[in-house]
């Protein structure tokens, strides 16, 4: 067995516990025909903030009144011998104060039931902000990352020598070119010693800095042709980050948005970057500990043709993407940042409107940008 599902020795047995492994790609749980819990794989873990010693303690039949959706899920996929589903059933177990979530219960035999959990991420709720799947992703990256680096120095010394005999009006483009190849190299050089743990070097940023320099870098390039408007708190206290990797995160998210709004056939694309106050925000991270909060908020907004719906449940897993030629890698990488950075993301979309939001913690008191 694999080191991602938790387990203890019980009546479940080996068969139950690698069939919730296989079968739960999210939070899973698996309770035994007693009501205890018998297995919780990883995700499960994150999402209630505890390892599975503690959330074994006692049943979950006796914690769930007797008209519990949950409770009656569960009755039912074991009367009936069948999977049944329900959308938006409130989860309030093992101490959690409650969220909303899609779950399906899967009877396995001898009365077992499989329990997954697809978590609804709205904003403004709290919610586990660590993306699934990245992990096939990390070894990609440190293959690619030894061939990025030779042409990364050829771009370099050229954009130099470009700068040297450039008119001083074209100066500023020529620097730009050598900062983002100093910057895409500083970020392979991370990519080389990457692991999932590993958290990001953070400082006190002021996040509109960033953000004017990935306006400065779309204005040049893929949003060229678009109306770029600013709706900026100058009030915002600095956030907690590294500023090459939140560069990274507003940068793929604000090409997608440039890339979406080239696609009105009007052309009457336009890309509106806002920031604003929004105290509350009470989210988990990647080890489930609760945080202190994420109220400095980030909006990416485009008019474009919207995310398409069927894309939507799993729009940040690795390798979705709408594009002939893309790899569907950069969205999985900005929720990964993100919550790295102890933030949440999180999207709203229809024909017209789509809002990327990211919520990112204030920088400690004491800190200074």
């Amino acid at each position: 067995m694999t080191g991602r599902l938790s387990h203890r020795s019980g009546a479940s047995g080996d068969a139950l516990k690698a069939a919730a492994f296989d079968l739960s790609p999210e939070p899973a749980l698996l309770i035994g025909a007693d009501g205890a819990l018998a297995a919780a794989n990883e995700a499960a873990e994150a999402l209630f903030g505890q390892g599975l010693g503690l959330l074994s303690r006692g049943r979950i039949s006796g914690v769930l009144p007797a008209n519990s959706p949950l409770m009656a899920l569960l009755t039912r996929a074991v009367d009936e011998g069948v999977r049944v589903r329900e959308h938006g059933v409130e989860i309030a177990l093992f101490g959690h104060p409650g969220f909303e979530a899609d779950v399906a219960a899967s009877p396995l035999g001898d009365g077992a039931v499989l329990l997954t959990l697809h978590v609804r991420g709205a904003l403004g709720a709290e919610r586990s902000a660590d993306p699934a799947g990245l992990r096939s992703v990390v070894g990609l990256g440190r293959m690619l990352a030894h061939e990025i680096k030779n042409p990364l120095a050829g771009i370099r010394g050229a954009a130099q020598l470009l700068k040297t005999g450039a008119a001083a009006e074209d100066q500023p483009l020529a620097q730009l070119i050598v900062d983002e190849t100093e910057r895409i190299r500083r970020l392979v050089d991370r990519m080389e010693a990457f692991s999932d743990d590993a958290p990001p070097e953070r400082e006190a940023i002021n996040i509109h800095s960033v953000l004017d320099r990935v306006r400065a870098l779309v204005a040049n390039g893929v949003a060229e042709n678009l109306a770029l408007k600013e709706r900026y708190d100058p009030s915002l206290p600095p956030t907690w980050g590294d500023e090459d990797l939140l560069i990274q995160i507003f940068l793929n998210l604000v090409k997608n948005a440039a890339e979406a709004a080239n696609m009105r056939s009007d052309g009457g694309g336009e890309i509106t970057i806002s920031t604003a106050w929004r105290p509350g925000v009470r989210i988990r991270d990647a080890s489930g500990q609760l945080q202190q909060g994420a109220p400095l908020e980030v909006k990416i907004q485009d008019n474009g043709p919207g995310v398409p719906p069927h894309m939507r449940e799993h729009l940040f897993q690795p390798f979705v993407t709408s594009k002939s030629f893309g790899a569907g890698l950069g969205l999985a990488l900005v929720a990964k940042l993100v919550a790295g950075h102890g933030g949440l993301i999180d999207f709203e979309s229809e024909p017209g409107r789509t809002v990327f939001r990211v919520l990112l913690p204030v920088a400690p008191s004491g800190t200074s940008e």
